[in-house]
């Protein structure tokens, strides 16, 4: 008998976190990580952003989301979305919300992993593909005034390229010009799939938003978020250990791009305590 109550308990606490994230879900864009990393899992999305980004036409065979790069001797490192074309080149693909995140030794850490995670023991270094880690960022990380940056190893001396096809891009969306790659940028930074340039992207963020299956897939992503952040501060103690897991689950959800008003409906705490959380203060002991 107690054990039918917990259950219907945990279900009933379950129905009323998805009530509030189909809230949140409305208002989510591709400048919103996890939103992003669903998206783009549609090779035809990557390929489409990849396209334009490049002005290349490519054929995407695979894509990877949250793709858990190991090194055994350091620094480990989840990438966003790794594409691959049918030439075998790679792409990795991340949004960043703050500067921090996309810092030029991010960059190059990436594009090593990239790199350390292709070539089989034995091969020879010629077998390595073309690689690109692609920065999409809210802000002008580079503060050049560009719409997109490339960044590529030229030698000092002579002034041409290095050739290693390793090659680096930031793309600024805070500019959204009457060209593809404005229009992209529009796109990412827009919550109604009606209103975006793209049929290609805006296919799938209905069906992310508006569909039954595609709104369970993010509420079940949400709330993975969300008992994530409860876990590893019930690590720290029961009482300050709640606290602390709503904080990080608070700093995850911001990353993901949501409004400060529902974040607090998500945590269940109030505004003015997020807004402590986020900008560093209210530490949990």
């Amino acid at each position: 008998m107690e054990a039918g109550v917990t259950v219907s308990y945990e279900e009933n606490e379950l129905q009323l976190h998805y009530e509030r994230y189909r809230e949140i879900i409305k208002g989510l864009t591709l400048m919103s990580d996890t939103f992003m990393r669903n998206v783009l899992k549609k090779a035809e999305c990557a390929e489409y952003v990849l396209r334009i980004i490049l002005e290349k036409d490519l054929k995407v065979v695979h894509v990877v989301v949250q793709q858990d790069n190991k090194n055994l001797q350091g620094r480990s490192a989840i990438l966003d979305c790794v594409a691959q074309d049918e030439s075998g080149n790679r792409f990795d693909v991340e949004v960043q919300q703050e500067n921090e995140g996309a810092s030029p030794k991010r960059a190059r850490y990436h594009s090593g992993l990239l790199d350390m995670n292709t070539l089989n023991p034995g091969e020879d270094f010629d077998g390595l593909p073309e690689s690109y880690v692609i920065f999409i960022t809210k802000n002008d990380t580079l503060k050049g005034g560009f719409p997109i940056y490339h960044i590529e190893r030229k030698i000092k001396e002579t002034g041409e390229s290095f050739g290693d096809q390793s090659h680096i891009i930031y793309v600024n969306s805070q500019i959204q010009e009457d060209t593809e790659l404005g229009r992209l940028m529009y796109d990412f930074r827009c919550k109604s799939a009606d209103q975006m340039h793209s049929e290609t992207l805006a296919r799938r963020v209905r069906e992310l938003k508006e569909t039954p299956e595609g709104v369970e897939i993010m509420c079940q992503e949400m709330e993975k978020i969300y008992n994530e952040g409860i876990e590893k501060g019930i690590e720290k103690g029961i009482e300050r250990g709640i606290e602390r897991g709503r904080r990080e689950t608070a700093v995850n959800l911001s990353e993901m791009g949501m409004s400060v008003e529902n974040i607090a409906k998500a945590v269940k705490v109030s505004v003015s305590v997020v807004q402590e959380w986020l900008a560093g203060g209210r530490k949990p002991v």
